[in-house]
């Protein structure tokens, strides 16, 4: 049976809870049809959704169409949990956007479609209300089109415009539209899965009309997905039962979850003890789920929305994030710990609301996205905790970055301590966060001490230097350390590591290229045409950037971006000089330039350098003593020198010379092995038969290396993954941005060597996907890839293994690390630098390329004619 997950989400009052109650009675796992406005809805059980009439939790139902069994997740619509629909959408195999038909393409739709775009999943369109006058196909269709992709398609009329369409979203499904003229339902559903093209249907989700034609698309346009056999799972909402027993939902993405069983969440192993399917409020208890399944579980106590079971990358980053801070105000009688740790486990399951404590002000400040989900937090305390709380008015929750690049000091010497850190802090695009990253060489600073580093770079929250606030928008760059072999440990990098990114931040405060940034908001504004003039007005004094969408002869729509701290209470305005006609829609866009960073700053009696907890000073030792040096003056104090500096103390480079040839290469090995036995004694070292010693060498042969695969007897080609991806400039610029797609490139290259070289290839990587104390083995394409276990890097692994193969087998490492490449000579093995391995890569793709240019050209070529190929090739 094909199982999958689809989850429905839409603007608010589209009917999308409406659409899910027509979905479960028609396929028979409900009696009757509830309704929103009756208060009856199966999915919406919570007394503060059936009261306001909307979803603020999402939740499950389960059904089957035919052979296909549904999991339906419902999520919210509303813009303040916009956070608990996005955590869904991590575990959706398809997506159903339900659009009013009256309404058509609103704000919250547009944010809704960059999430699903943002996530990858597949989507189909419902579009609701058909049956209002004021509905009009064409014009939502032709919305849709622009508004949304190109690829939203009417699939109720498949004519010969609809193939058409359909043949221009991607070039498979033009190659097959132009030989046979129609578009095969296997290239359509192919098509959806790729978000090349998304079904549109159009009904009435209140009369139950055309959701039958629906159901039968979902089952028929879906595919069955694959799923690895290994215990994988993503946690997606934390919440607590009515006994208050703690509810992790997970979607099983790998594997069989058993209960009774200990499972592996980030760095902690819990028993599950219970596992629950549920379907709105009721639930059944099963012994164990599958791979597509999602269920709740009991048991887990530190497991958070994001985080993965077994081998499954965590995620905990969301797209949204709130945008104003409120003092909680609580009874004179309330206990401030309890108040704090009812606080703390409501966070537990909103991740987005970041709860902080001032305990020098005993006051509690939560972060949440509007005054909506104000509102049902107060009702929700008070229900579940009977806690009555109230709010102060909320705050815009501002941020910091820098307009040019500095490299930050950090140095911790106390006795018996010691650590020094630069970093150069440069500015980032708008939206793109904190990045860090390292270009600091091992010979200055060993690599442990390096992830050392990156680990308190990413662990901290760190505070800019105008008024305190968050930085974001930067990219942190480790250049420069230093350790002692004796003196330091951890807890020292962590203080040089923050003192560095303060003293950096300093610095530009110093030059006045600290920028405050605000919360902006994207809008959509309706106004009638006699009121235009004074919308425009009122938007320039906000320093809105916008333009007039369209202008019709009642109706006239104007699009743009406003700070959150001006636009937030302009909708009573708009309604009131509109008399009522007027329409404003906003949903958050991100973080710009402050409009009013003068007046903001003005209000605001941040001192930087009082800040203890986040000091820019470093602290030196001197005679057995240590001392504070501002930090200003720590340039006079440090070990290493600027980056800056180093650059303008480096000699002339040295004439370019040509690429070293085979023999040279050789001789190169045989000066590094004489050298390995003058230290370490005589070793017994087996070199391999194609090889000639440098008195054998043709001297008139040239200097040029080409790739010749080797017939002489089984080889192995051992590869330190990410030292090769940093010493590969394409690789390494690549992943600074994104390291799993390096890594990917990186196989897919060795993959093509292999297949033409035809040896044993095993890529080894430091320990990234495995948790806890396995290790992890894949093959892809008969090229193994091992993935060490936590505890162990590469370079051990690496050794070990050369150690035990050079025992029967020809054995070469590809590395540039210095050691490894001494201990490889004593284990029998022959060194690879990275520029060899790239050349040989780079002369198996030509060869390649070449075999693949002879195979088109005639299309009768036979393998005996491949065969004859190659061996012209090697000649």
């Amino acid at each position: 049976m094909k199982k999958i997950v689809i989850g429905i989400i839409a603007h608010v009052d589209s009917g999308k809870t409406t659409l899910s109650e027509a979905l479960l009675f028609n396929t028979g796992a409900i009696q009757s049809l509830g309704r929103v406005d009756h208060k009856n809805s199966f999915l919406d059980t919570n007394t503060i959704e059936r009261e306001r009439g909307i979803t603020i939790f999402s939740k499950q139902a389960n059904f089957k169409i035919n052979d296909t069994e549904i999991t339906l997740l419902d999520t919210p619509g509303h813009v303040d949990f916009t956070p608990e629909t996005e955590r869904t959408l991590r575990v959706l195999d398809y997506a159903i956007l339900v659009i009013s038909g009256s309404e058509g393409v609103q704000s919250h739709t547009e944010t809704l479609w960059k999430l699903l775009e943002h996530y990858n999943v597949p989507t189909f369109i419902f579009v609701n209300k058909t049956d209002l006058p004021s509905f009009d196909k064409k014009k939502v269709l032709s919305q849709l089109q622009s508004v949304l992709s190109e690829g939203c398609l009417d699939f109720e009329n498949k004519n010969d415009s609809f193939f058409e369409l359909c043949a221009i979203q991607n070039e498979y499904m033009l190659e097959e539209y132009s030989a046979n003229g129609t578009i095969s339902d296997s290239s359509l559903k192919s098509a959806v899965i790729s978000r090349d093209i998304f079904p549109c249907y159009f009904g009435s989700a209140l009369k139950n009309t055309r959701v039958s034609d629906f159901m039968s698309a979902l089952d028929y346009y879906t595919l069955k997905r694959e799923y690895p056999d290994d215990l994988r799972g993503r946690i997606f909402k934390v919440s607590d039962d009515a006994k208050g027993n703690r509810l992790t939902f997970i979607k099983i993405t790998g594997g069989v979850l058993k209960a009774k069983s200990v499972v592996t969440v980030g760095n902690n192993s819990e028993k599950i003890n219970e596992i629950r399917i549920y379907s709105g409020t009721k639930f059944s208890t099963v012994p164990e789920v599958y791979a597509g399944d999602i269920c709740a579980v009991t048991g887990l106590t530190k497991a958070l929305p994001g985080d993965a079971l077994g081998n499954e990358i965590s995620d905990n980053i969301l797209l949204s994030e709130p945008v104003f801070t409120y003092s909680v105000k609580l009874e004179p009688e309330t206990d401030i710990n309890h108040a704090l740790s009812v606080f703390k486990k409501l966070e537990d399951e909103e991740t987005q609301m970041h709860v902080t404590f001032n305990e020098h002000l005993q006051k509690i400040d939560v972060q949440i996205m509007g005054e909506i989900q104000l509102e049902v937090l107060k009702r929700v305390i008070l229900d579940r905790f009977s806690l009555k709380v109230d709010f102060e008015h909320g705050s815009i929750i501002y941020k910091e970055t820098i307009s040019d690049s500095f490299e930050g000091v950090g140095h911790y010497e106390p006795l018996r301590h010691y650590s020094e850190v630069h970093l150069i802090l440069s500015p980032g695009k708008r939206g793109s966060g904190l990045t860090f990253s390292t270009e600091c060489p091992e010979n200055e600073l060993s690599r442990n001490w390096q992830r050392l580093v990156m680990t308190h770079l990413h662990e901290k929250k760190h505070l800019g230097v105008l008024m305190g606030a968050p930085i974001t928008d930067i990219k942190i760059t480790l250049v420069s350390g230093r350790a002692h072999n004796k003196h330091t440990d951890g807890g020292d990098f962590r203080q040089a590591t923050y003192r560095a990114v303060r003293q950096g931040l300093m610095q530009a405060l110093s030059k006045n290229k600290c920028l405050l940034l605000e919360p902006w908001y994207s809008f959509s504004l309706e106004i009638p045409g006699d009121c235009v003039g004074r919308a425009l007005s009122d938007l320039s004094q906000m320093s809105a950037r916008y333009d007039i969408d369209s202008a019709g002869d009642k109706i006239t729509v104007i699009k743009g971006c406003a700070p959150v701290s001006k636009l937030q209470d302009y909708n009573k305005q708009v309604m009131s000089y509109s008399h009522g006609a007027g329409r404003l829609s906003y949903v958050f866009y991100g973080y710009d330039e402050c409009t009013s960073a003068d007046a903001v700053l003005s209000q605001s009696d941040y001192n930087p350098e009082n800040d203890i907890i986040n000091t820019p000073d470093s602290f030196f030792c001197s005679h057995g003593g240590g001392f504070l040096v501002k930090w200003n003056q720590v340039f006079d104090y440090m070990h290493i020198p600027l980056v800056n500096d180093k650059k303008e103390n480096v000699p002339e480079p040295l004439p370019v010379q040509k690429k070293k040839d085979f023999s040279s290469m050789i001789a190169d090995e045989e000066e590094l092995l004489r050298i390995f036995e003058a230290t370490y004694g005589k070793i017994k070292r087996r070199l391999p038969d194609n090889l000639h010693t440098p008195k054998e060498i043709n001297p008139n042969k040239q200097n040029k290396k080409t790739y010749k695969p080797s017939n002489n007897g089984p080889e192995y080609l051992l590869i330190d993954g990410y030292n090769i991806i940093f010493a590969w400039d394409d690789l390494k610029e690549i992943a600074q941005e994104n390291i799993d797609l390096a890594r990917s490139l990186l196989i897919d290259k060795v993959c093509n060597y292999r297949a033409i070289n035809q040896n044993n290839v095993i890529v080894v990587f430091d320990a990234y996907k495995v948790k806890g104390n396995f290790r992890e083995i894949e093959t892809k394409n008969n090229v193994t890839v091992i993935y060490t276990k936590e505890a162990e890097t590469a370079d051990q692994y690496i050794e070990k293994s050369a150690l035990e193969l050079s025992k029967n087998y020809r054995v070469r490492v590809a590395t540039s690390d210095g050691l490894i490449q001494m201990i490889i000579f004593g284990n029998g093995a022959i060194r690879v630098t990275p520029r060899e391995l790239r050349d040989e890569i780079d002369s198996a793709e030509i060869f390649m390329r070449k075999v693949i240019q002879e195979h088109n050209s005639s299309n009768s070529s036979t393998i005996s004619e491949l065969n004859s190929i190659k061996e012209n090739s090697k000649n």
